[in-house]
This record gives structure tokens, C-alpha cells and sequence, in this order.
């Protein structure tokens, strides 16, 4: 497996950190990831060995405010500009593999990403892929969280908190939750 890291720019000016993993012959197809929320790009290296054992490209980027991309962390200008960071990865992917077939991948907040972008970009793509897509939250918000949040987002739209996730619940197996605990910032 070859793998390699670049980065490109966004149409607002930032510059997002991308992953690249390669099979040693000949791909049978370019497979664009986008991560969930609180990750980043070199959390999939376990699916990068799966995926380029069996003869395919992967490739990946720190979403906004993630991993080692540029941004506030925990903050996006818009969800726009995710689907145009998207819109950037498969330019990246049409670039760089111009005689393959693209499908997206998107996992957790990933997965609403990918769905959205399908469904409103509707772009040319030989299939998508979707893991445990978060299509809803888990619980309805006190209404006045909801109001402080409009008001806060009017008069300090940078403004970011903790996700509140709950780590436990990430996966049954204990490495895979020590793994995310112990990654390491900006990795």
C-alpha cells in the first residue's frame, strides 16, 4: 500500500488536510471518505488496508476544524461549505485518478454529508456508501438551549463547546474506544 498526504484549498481560502492510500497495482476505483464528527482522515487507515488489499484508492481530508485542516475547531461558516469541501475532494479525486470510478463515503456526520451532497449536487458517481449516517440527534433539545444558541450564533458565530459525546457508546470493542480517547490532537 502507498500512502501519501497533501493538501488543497477551499473556495473560502482555507487549505484541508488529505490522506491518500493506494494499492500497489493498478486501482479499480477512487473511494472519497468523509470522517465523522470530532475525527479525522488517519482514524480509516484500518479501512484503507481493507480497501487497497482488494484494489481500490482511498482517499480522505481533516474536515474544516478538524484533525490538521484549517478552521476554528468545531466550527463551519455553513453547512454549504462542508458539501463544497466535498465538492473539492472529488476535484482532488478527478484530478489525480481521471480514468476512475468515484463513489463517496461517508461515516457518522460523514454520512449526513454524503447524503446531503447526493441528494442536493445529485454529482456523477459510480455508488455511495453510508455507515451509521447521524440523520437525527439522539434527543430534542430544552427549547431555550435551542434560543441561546440563534442568539449566540448572531452575535458570536465562532463560538464552539464540547460535543458531549458520550465515548463509551462509540464502539463494543475497548480498543476502539481507547483509540479515540488517546488520539492524539491535530494527528
Amino acid at each position: 500500500m502507498k500512502h501519501s498526504k497533501f493538501k488543497f484549498k477551499t473556495f473560502d481560502g482555507l487549505q484541508l488536510f488529505a490522506r491518500s492510500w493506494q494499492p500497489e497495482a493498478k486501482p479499480r476505483a477512487v473511494i472519497c471518505l468523509i470522517h465523522g464528527m470530532g475525527e479525522h482522515s488517519g482514524r480509516y487507515t484500518h479501512v484503507a488496508d481493507q480497501l487497497t488489499q482488494t484494489g481500490y484508492t482511498l482517499l480522505s481530508f481533516d474536515l474544516r476544524g478538524h484533525g490538521q485542516s484549517q478552521g476554528p475547531r468545531g466550527h463551519t461558516p455553513s453547512y454549504e461549505a462542508l458539501l463544497n469541501d466535498i465538492n473539492s475532494l472529488l476535484n482532488e479525486a478527478d484530478k489525480n485518478f481521471p480514468e476512475l470510478p468515484r463513489f463517496l463515503y461517508g461515516h457518522s456526520l460523514g454520512g449526513n454529508l454524503v447524503l446531503n451532497y447526493v441528494l442536493h449536487r445529485q454529482p456523477k458517481l459510480k455508488g455511495v456508501i453510508v455507515t451509521d449516517p447521524w440523520l437525527r440527534l439522539a434527543f430534542e433539545p430544552p427549547r431555550f438551549k435551542i434560543i441561546l444558541a440563534q442568539i449566540t450564533n448572531y452575535i458570536w458565530p465562532s463560538f464552539s463547546q464540547k460535543n458531549g459525546l458520550d465515548t463509551k457508546t462509540l464502539s463494543r470493542d475497548p480498543e476502539v474506544v481507547h483509540a479515540y480517547e488517546n488520539d492524539p490532537p491535530g494527528s
